[in-house]
């Protein structure tokens, strides 16, 4: 659906957290340093599922998605922020906006999804765990995240499409770090009462559906454990699932604020902290819970550093000069 031509001829502009410029330099190296933390972390979770055969199991499988869908988070959004930065300005395209509207929506959708999977995956290893490898087989395992992915993307394109038809009387700024739908609603001259029901409604559903199963799947969780007779066994249960547990309070911990804050608060930076805690932590911290309070996947990337560090130890003996060894650097 083409938008009119003085709608396309429109600009936007990402005012971002301040105007100050002496803050500039720190706002700038605070994106930055969150989207290298982000990358890098997830990253190696990716490469440590890949290159370990013990995490070839539907539960890492999922996680390597995971860490992927947060990568394409962020790189939705933070770069954009670091090229207005640096480059002094603020403005954004209409359809550059419209295209980060619905890759926030498709790839934060996508996240929302495969927690109810893993949350699902985790119910059929615990209450089912001798079916579990027939239920968990890598054609169910391809199919969920296939199905995530679209379902998030026929979500996006559902809000992407709407947004198009939205007017503007004038260059629009936006009172934000990246096209969050809330805001550009707001800012439009033309009528959006569909689209402000069709953004609670069905991202209520879209989002509410998926945390009943969670709960739903975590309640028979705890049931099946209780009953277990042995504490280690009860240990070990609880230990798999404290991660995801983590992750998902602080997914839906935030987004719940995100919700709340639009609907009640008028204060643009109250907004962009929420949608910070809701479109940037998370991605950046949830390599470190799974890294941390699992064992298997801290002993996978023990294992890959120590095999880069061999790598790149190797390279620097072979040009000759020690400094370029990581294992001399780290054993300074």
């Amino acid at each position: 659906m083409e938008p009119t031509n003085e709608t396309a001829s429109i600009e936007f502009f990402l005012l971002g957290l301040t105007d100050d410029p002496e803050l500039q330099p720190f706002i700038f190296s605070l994106f930055l340093s969150t989207y290298l933390f982000t990358i890098l972390g997830n990253l190696l979770i990716i490469l440590a599922v890949s290159a370990d055969p013990h995490l070839h199991t539907p539960m890492y499988f999922f996680l390597s998605n995971l860490s992927f869908t947060d990568i394409c988070i962020s790189t939705t959004t933070i770069p954009k922020v670091l090229v207005n930065i640096k480059a002094e300005d603020q403005s954004i395209t209409y359809t550059g906006c419209l295209v980060q509207i619905g890759s926030v929506v498709t790839f934060g959708g996508l996240e929302n999804c495969l927690l109810v999977v893993m949350a699902y995956d985790r119910y059929v290893a615990i209450c089912h765990p001798l079916r579990y490898t027939v239920i968990m087989h890598p054609g169910l395992c391809v199919l969920l995240v296939f199905y995530s992915l679209f379902i998030s993307a026929v979500h996006a394109l559902l809000h992407s499409l709407m947004a198009s038809h939205l007017s503007f009387c004038q260059d629009v700024e936006i009172p934000h770090f990246f096209c969050e739908l809330t805001q550009v609603i707001r800012l439009a001259c033309s009528d959006t009462l569909i689209n402000n029901l069709l953004m609670y409604i069905v991202s209520s559903l879209f989002f509410g559906v998926p945390l009943v199963g969670i709960i739903f799947s975590y309640a028979q969780i705890l049931s099946s454990v209780l009953r277990l007779p042995s504490a280690g066994g009860k240990s070990k249960a609880f230990s798999t699932c404290g991660s995801h547990l983590l992750v998902v309070s602080l997914f839906y911990g935030t987004g719940f604020s995100v919700y709340m804050s639009s609907a009640v608060t008028e204060s643009s930076f109250k907004n962009i902290v929420a949608s910070m805690m809701y479109i940037v932590i998370p991605q950046m911290l949830n390599p470190f819970i799974y890294s941390m309070r699992n064992k298997e996947m801290k002993g996978a990337l023990r294992h890959l550093i120590m095999v880069l560090s061999s790598l790149c130890g190797g390279e620097g003996e072979r040009l000759g000069n020690p400094n370029l060894s990581t294992y001399n650097f780290l054993s300074r």
